[in-house]
């Protein structure tokens, strides 16, 4: 379903990724794992448009999206769930869903989003920003749910969740993948990041060093101890880098 062939970014010259060609099928879900640097936030928002590929290509279904700005990707079916949660704090759990939805301006999936998130349900009128942590990673993802995604986009959903949060969070993911729907997923807990993927793939200093079935990749030697620990990678950026797309 997704395909990018040598997708390439750059901020002044200096590489974040380059060369990276890669495919997900329709409703699978693909580990991308890498050590701080290494250029998979970056890989996130090139492929939702919200930063412009240097080079190489995207496509979708077959349609070519490298270098959309990211309100027409979206619209193609491209949601990004970004690291952080990034919901409007100020807003009301209805608002931030309703935004979700602005990109097709339709809003009965909000039944379907909210029977698998029913602790929004019984939050709707409350301010987002009075929710806690793991309810707020809840809000993000439905959000992303509400642009109706082929595929959607996860960075770093475990962060700065309590264990408990962690395994509910992931068990979200793993009934959206059941549903059809592909998943890309950015995150650093192996063991839990497994049980729920079908291959992944490793990045380090901006290049793909190593890609297969999940589980074959955490029970190899030579990937766990060169590219899974938790070490950053010298004399790469780890902000935004490339050109934000317009």
């Amino acid at each position: 379903m997704l395909e990018t062939s040598a997708l390439a970014c750059e901020r002044g010259g200096h590489r974040l990724f380059g060369d990276l060609s890669f495919a997900l099928g329709e409703g699978s879900l693909l580990r991308v794992r890498g050590a701080n640097g290494s250029g998979k936030t970056t890989l996130l928002r090139t492929l939702a448009g919200v930063l412009r590929p240097r080079r190489g290509t995207i496509t979708l279904g077959g349609r070519a999206l490298g270098g959309e700005p990211a309100w027409r990707v979206v619209r193609h079916g491209i949601a990004l769930v970004p690291e952080g949660r990034r919901i409007f704090a100020d807003q009301t759990v209805r608002a931030n869903l309703e935004l979700g939805a602005a990109a097709h301006g339709r809003l009965d999936d909000l039944p379907a989003v909210l029977a698998r998130f029913p602790v929004l349900r019984e939050r709707l009128d409350h301010a987002a920003g009075a929710l806690s942590g793991g309810q707020q990673q809840m809000l993000a993802i439905a959000r992303g749910l509400m642009a109706r995604p082929r595929l959607l986009l996860l960075d770093e959903p475990s962060l700065g969740l309590a264990p408990r949060l962690v395994r509910e969070t992931f068990e979200a993911v793993r009934r959206i993948r059941a549903e059809g729907v592909s998943v890309l997923l950015v995150e650093q807990l192996a063991t839990l990041a497994l049980e729920v993927a079908d291959r992944g793939y490793v990045l380090d200093r901006g290049r793909m060093v190593a890609e297969g079935d999940a589980r074959d990749l955490a029970s190899n030697p030579r990937v766990v101890s060169a590219y899974l620990g938790q070490r950053a990678a010298p004399g790469v950026s780890s902000g935004p880098g490339c050109q934000p797309a317009p």
